[in-house]
């Protein structure tokens, strides 16, 4: 017979734990100001309590937590590069593998989906094409239709997105789940609890438009005009359901 104060020490551990977003970065100064931070775009679309949450800012200086107290982790996008393997990048890498080791469910969004396939072997680099930015089509492949954040979505969908690095390759028996015309490897899954997706389920149109506004001349280096990106940019619930579906994981 179970003991029931092993039991009810076990939901005590269970509560303590939190979903822990990781902050790899900040948005541009003035977007943060009037439309907020990854942080708080990534605590919406969870659709969890605040009191289920713990935001650890990296580059800032705080220290990661101990996998144990974790309840699932997100890792947000940012404004570096994997490729400069910063200290704090560097960090969060190394610290991955204990969290696929302990089946703690990870969710990597654009930076946080590259070092995740970085910290698995995967390889980075920057796309040969330049920057993909604004709202895009998405498509989930036949062999993923099952897959826990993708399944019963419709099989293309749009998205907004924001990167000029890519996961050239995925890690060794890794699940390709996405892609796009322009981006092979848009989403992929490792094990049963961890994925890395490219586009940014956190964003709504507001964002994207400002993202594309701030990042004018990145766009005009790759051939790209601004007026036509912003006149493409439109709502995206689908990537949402997915950000969605991982907050009703964690919890």
């Amino acid at each position: 017979m179970i003991d029931q104060k092993t039991i009810d020490q076990e939901t005590i551990e269970q509560d303590m734990k939190k979903i822990i977003i990781i902050k790899a970065g900040d948005t541009f100064p003035l977007m943060g100001k009037y439309l907020g931070d990854f942080e708080d775009w990534i605590f919406k679309g969870l659709c969890v309590g605040k009191e289920d949450i713990m935001v650890v800012d990296i580059p800032k200086g705080d220290p990661l937590p101990d996998v144990e107290t974790c309840k699932a982790v997100v890792i947000s996008g940012s404004h570096a590069s994997v490729t400069e393997n910063l200290s704090w990048s560097v960090a969060i890498e190394q610290w991955i593998p204990d969290l696929i080791q302990s089946k703690t469910p990870i969710l990597g969004i654009c930076y946080g989906h590259q070092l995740l396939a970085k910290a698995m072997g995967g390889i980075v680099d920057f796309h040969t094409k330049g920057i993909e930015i604004g709202t895009t089509g998405i498509e989930i492949l036949e062999d993923s239709t099952q897959d826990f954040l993708f399944k019963g979505l419709p099989k293309t969908f749009k998205a907004h997105v924001c990167h000029s690095q890519t996961v050239i390759r995925l890690p060794d028996h890794a699940v390709r789940i996405a892609k796009s015309s322009f981006e092979p490897n848009h989403a992929f899954r490792i094990g049963q609890s961890a994925w890395g997706i490219q586009f940014h389920p956190e964003f709504d149109e507001k964002i994207m438009e400002a993202y594309a506004e701030n990042m004018e001349s990145t766009i005009k280096e790759s051939g790209l005009i601004l007026s036509e990106t912003l006149e493409k940019i439109e709502p995206t619930p689908i990537p949402l359901k997915i950000l969605e579906r991982f907050g009703n994981l964690a919890k």
